[in-house]
């Protein structure tokens, strides 16, 4: 490490030590929405949407919706993400691009980052390589999504607009970059 390194320290290890204290409140969290019914977890998607309408902020609640859904895919996948999955989650929540590895856990990192958003009403697109990953991923973390009563829809190649439009209006829609960035002209 150079002069100004030992200095100032990296520029990841500087992100990082702002992201651990979110981090760690998710874990703290961990056995409160563990000891929750499937019904009390299911009825959080529905508080924090109030809380937002009431003035909270989404940076307010982070911790409590990644807990949430990290609750929830444990319960319906049997995968509990691991604390630098949640790292990866608040990466991509907080706008930025999360690198990782094949086998990382991408899929389930997304899921966590597009539950949080979701939140908010406005909609949230996850965007794959391909239509197979797209109906795969949507299947799959759609368990999760419809358990914590979220909404899901994908956008496939050779969709109609009318099956394009349903799909919009989820709360979370997977697609690939062709498909939610080019509309076709009318005929």
């Amino acid at each position: 490490m150079g002069i100004f390194g030992k200095l100032f320290g990296s520029y990841s290890t500087k992100e990082l030590a702002r992201i651990e204290p979110i981090k760690k409140s998710v874990l703290d969290l961990e056995d409160k929405y563990s000891a929750m019914s499937d019904a009390e977890l299911k009825s959080q998607t529905q508080d924090f949407r109030d809380r937002l309408e009431t003035g909270e902020t989404l940076d307010m609640i982070l911790p409590e919706a990644l807990a949430t859904v990290r609750e929830g895919a444990y319960r319906v996948l049997g995968k509990k993400p691991y604390p630098v999955q949640i790292i990866g989650a608040i990466v991509l929540h907080q706008g930025r691009i999360a690198e990782m590895k094949t086998g990382e856990g991408k899929t389930l990192v997304a899921c966590l980052a597009a539950y949080a958003n979701s939140l908010t009403g406005n909609g949230v697109h996850v965007v794959t390589v391909n239509d197979y990953l797209a109906k795969f991923q949507s299947e799959e973390m759609g368990k999760v999504f419809h358990f914590l009563n979220t909404s899901i829809g994908v956008v496939l190649t050779g969709m109609n607009k009318e099956q394009k439009r349903e799909a919009y209006n989820a709360d979370i829609t997977y697609g690939t970059n062709n498909c939610l960035l080019y509309t076709s002209p009318s005929p």
